[in-house]
């Protein structure tokens, strides 16, 4: 290969040069420009520029201030909040990447990307409430060459340090598709991207009206008849194929549907035949009636009738 790391390059198809900064394979090397911009650039594309000099003094702390994050004009904000967000950038088919700070706390940030394992630092700063700046430039076409963008952000308050934020993420089509929309920054539409969370914020009185409201009615169950029969016999015509324990989860769900429907249909009182047997079914039952809060009381329903095989439920 005939470029090095720490080779000054110019671009060939256009009026751009930089520094080798990374290799990514074979064919394509990683230049930073004089923005400060790391950018996947095909070798074919550079030719080697000699005799480059050091920088005298001047011009170096010229191309730092070039490099330098510079504020661009934020709306005023529609929310609080961190953003990055991505519009059409200087050149045609470009991507810039903008950092946007609606907080009212200074954050530092750092940006790397990462390939095929190994990271490279991309931009780092501080940025000011209301301000915003751009970390990344990149031509859509050679999204795949795009690093996968590792931001970390620390928001420094007026008396506390806040949770550190993290974003991570490999750009990929369908993060462009959708149409861009206003952001929060004024220029061209974009795409934008929140980077943490609000805080929650949880109203007192709303959440006490919460515990007192009473539970809607559930639509859709049908008036159940006054007598409900819970043999098996009379709820599946499979049951001689059903185990013991099968028969009597199928039983207790019937009961729970016929308490709730006759709860919802306002009935004032219920008779359920369960059958005598050997019982479970109906100690299962009495115990469930016997926590509910709607039921006011159970009885034996109508000895001569049922014998001991059935209960009759008053509700309140």
């Amino acid at each position: 290969m005939k470029f090095k790391l720490g080779d000054f390059v110019r671009f060939v198809d256009e009026k751009r040069e930089g520094y080798v900064t990374s290799i990514i394979d074979e064919q394509t090397l990683g230049v930073t420009d004089t923005d400060g911009f790391e950018i996947p650039v095909s070798i074919g594309n550079l030719t080697s520029i000699h005799g480059h000099m050091q920088d005298s003094p001047a011009e170096e702390e010229a191309a730092a201030a070039a490099a330098a994050p510079k504020k661009v004009a934020v709306k005023p904000p529609a929310e609080q909040g961190i953003f990055l967000v991505l519009q059409p950038g200087s050149k045609q088919h470009a991507i810039r990447f903008h950092l946007v700070n609606h907080n009212a706390n200074r954050v530092l940030f750092s940006l790397m990307g990462e390939r095929q394992g190994k990271f490279s630092g991309i931009q780092s700063g501080i940025l000011e409430p209301g301000n915003s700046a751009p970390v990344f430039e990149g031509a859509l076409p050679d999204l795949d060459l795009w690093p996968e963008f590792h931001l970390a952000l620390l928001q420094h308050g007026a008396s506390e340090l806040l949770q550190p934020i993290r974003f991570n993420r490999k750009f990929r089509p369908k993060d462009f598709a959708p149409e861009r929309a206003s952001t929060a920054l004024q220029g061209e539409k974009g795409w934008q991207f929140r980077l943490g969370e609000p805080p929650l914020k949880i109203d007192a009185q709303q959440l006490k009206e919460s515990f007192f409201k009473p539970t809607p009615q559930k639509q859709g169950l049908a008036r159940p008849e006054t007598e409900t029969d819970l043999h098996i016999e009379k709820l599946r015509s499979d049951h001689q194929f059903l185990r013991g324990d099968e028969i009597l989860d199928i039983q207790l769900g019937h009961f729970r549907k016929t308490l709730e429907a006759a709860l919802v249909h306002k009935l004032p009182e219920l008779i359920l035949i369960h059958g005598a047997g050997n019982g479970i079914l109906q100690q299962q039952i009495h115990r469930e009636l016997g926590k509910h809060p709607q039921v006011r009381t159970f009885m034996d329903a109508q000895k001569e009738k049922f014998g001991y095989g059935a209960t009759k439920v008053v509700f309140k």
